[in-house]
């Protein structure tokens, strides 16, 4: 076994690293946004390890890497069908039935694709020479999520139609299945930098794009779209029935089967293909040696490892890092409520699914011309200067929103142009967030000490990730908290029993045979506070963060340059 250190991509839609300067790291974009972490370990076999070798400038792939790059594109794709879920369809489906804090408790489900940094070392440490190096973390994950998957397709109908009593069990079994996908995901981006030739490693981005944007979009567009009764009988039934193309259940039992099959399959397929496996090896060796003399000539994998989470703890305590932290952690406050619960709002107000469906299958393609356009501005000697930029965007859409929900027509039918500024909202969000994301991994990479330039950027991309996820489960609770409502029976309010949730308020009225009036909605009250909240972190931050990348490099050094 040989220790390895981490360096973290971001997969560009069009996963041409040509144009990528020598010494720096292969910039990237999954597609889904920065909460869905946009982190993606890869072994020391990178161009960063390497500045003198360059990515290949052919716009063909190798004949001799078709198969890899096959293999490459389904284990994204399995990878990206529970993250789809997890991140998109899933709380629209508890929405139906529960509070917004009971849809933030599920939230919780997210947190391992934010936090997979503090066990990917693990990944790349431990594993089994006869099976492989990754094929030992991937066959076992992947037989594992497939029986998760079985398991909750013949149980997830059942749990769905009374999500209140089965929300800590929907909760941890997408916990474990996202876990599962981020422990995949740090094998399989290892592995794509072994699998395919040298010449064609500027194709594992395009792989793990094409991949992983098919398995969300299956699972969040398409499953939304084909699901939905309505969606069916308006465009695919002669005769309307009131159920959807499938259910949640048999999708997931589909995919489950799929992991299993693919996973079959990967026992016939070697970790290196025949004509990279001496190159393979050699690398190994390599490897071994820079790790060894790295961490004080140490022979021992597990010392080698101890010494990866102390260079993390260096990291963080360097003053200025500690300054850079606090912005990650705080900045994506003022958006949260835009992009927590805008969505489940319009839902709530008569969006039909499979119009948020359109709306997000609109806006796949502008983001891949987002990424490539935001990756070409943020190369200046500036970086953070579009993140800001990006920053007082995203609060421009964040107040936007506020007005789209506001104006929601009362009868609940849709005009083409209040449709048109749902999908110009949708797309003003998804433009700053990739500013913002593209040029904060610019930053990271100028900041970053060459030293342990891995273990550096990814505690640094980590917490900004974390800055995104955190503040789910406040929102929610103060969306909850600030929402009052009454319920009117034979024109006279009447009481409801004190302590119930939201959609119990709602279920006990219908009950009744009354009507439920919202006096004060709590989206609104949290939105604004989130904006203005926004406002005044930006005033902080624009300051900070000009004095930040004024700094020289020696500032962000563990060790001192001479």
């Amino acid at each position: 076994m040989a220790g390895e250190n981490h360096v973290y991509k971001r997969v560009h839609g069009t996963g041409d690293s040509s144009n990528i300067p020598e010494n720096q790291f292969i910039p990237a974009h999954a597609a889904f946004d920065e909460e869905n972490d946009g982190l993606l370990p890869v072994s020391m076999q990178d161009v960063s390890r390497n500045p003198t070798m360059k990515p290949s400038s052919s716009n063909s792939l190798p004949a001799k890497d078709r198969k890899a790059f096959i293999v490459l594109v389904i284990l994204y794709l399995l990878q990206g069908v529970p993250v789809g879920l997890a991140f998109g369809s899933i709380p629209f489906l508890l929405k139906a039935k529960l509070s917004y804090s009971q849809v933030g408790i599920f939230s919780l489900a997210a947190y391992p694709y934010s936090l997979k940094l503090l066990w990917s070392p693990i990944v790349d440490a431990i594993y089994s020479p006869k099976v492989g190096r990754r094929r030992s973390w991937i066959i076992p994950i992947q037989t594992i999520s497939g029986l998760t998957l079985l398991y909750l397709g013949s149980v997830i109908d059942s749990y769905v139609s009374d999500p209140a009593q089965n929300l800590t069990t929907i909760t941890f079994c997408f916990f474990l299945l996202v876990f599962f996908c981020a422990t995949q995901d740090i094998a399989v981006d290892g592995w794509a930098l072994t699998c395919l030739s040298p010449e064609a490693l500027s194709f594992a981005s395009t792989a793990q794009t094409i991949g992983i944007n098919a398995g969300y979009f299956s699972s969040f567009t398409i499953f939304l779209a084909l699901s939905s009764p309505d969606f069916a009988n308006k465009y695919i039934r002669s005769t309307p029935i009131d159920e959807g193309l499938f259910s949640l259940g048999s999708y997931l039992n589909f995919w489950g089967w799929m992991y299993l099959i693919v996973t079959g399959v990967l026992l016939l397929i070697p970790e290196d293909p025949p004509h990279l496996a001496k190159l393979n090896q050699a690398k190994l060796e390599d490897e071994k040696a820079r790790v060894e003399k790295c961490y004080n000539n140490s022979s021992s994998n597990w010392s080698a490892l101890k010494n990866v989470y102390f260079s993390m703890y260096q990291v963080l305590k360097l003053p200025n890092v500690q300054t850079f932290v606090v912005i990650l952690l705080f900045a994506k406050l003022g958006f949260q409520a835009n992009e927590a619960a805008t969505n489940l709002k319009l839902l709530e107000k008569g969006l039909s699914k499979e119009d948020l469906s359109i709306t997000v299958l609109i806006d796949f393609p502008f983001e891949m011309i987002f990424g490539y356009y935001a990756g070409r501005w943020s190369n200046g000697k500036s970086p953070l200067k579009p993140w800001l930029f990006g920053f007082a965007g995203r609060l421009v859409a964040a107040a936007f929103a506020q007005l789209i929900v506001l104006y929601f027509p009362s009868d609940g039918k849709l005009t083409s142009s209040y449709f048109l500024l749902i999908i110009v909202q949708h797309l003003l969000s998804s433009f700053m967030s990739t500013i913002q994301f593209v040029s904060l991994c610019a930053f990271h990479t100028k900041i970053a000490d060459p030293a342990i330039g891995g273990t550096y950027m990814t505690t640094l991309n980590t917490l900004s990730n974390y800055g995104g996820t955190w503040p789910r489960l406040i929102i929610y609770y103060l969306i909850d908290k600030f929402t009052y409502n009454e319920c009117i029976v034979n024109e006279k309010s009447v009481d409801i029993a004190a302590g119930v949730t939201v959609e119990g308020f709602k279920e006990q009225c219908k009950t009744l045979g009354g009507e439920v009036l919202t006096l004060r909605d709590g989206y609104y009250y949290t939105n604004f506070i989130c904006v203005t909240l926004g406002v005044v972190i930006l005033l902080w931050v624009k300051r900070k963060a000009t004095y930040l990348q004024s700094l020289p490099s020696s500032a962000w050094r563990v060790v001192r340059e001479d």
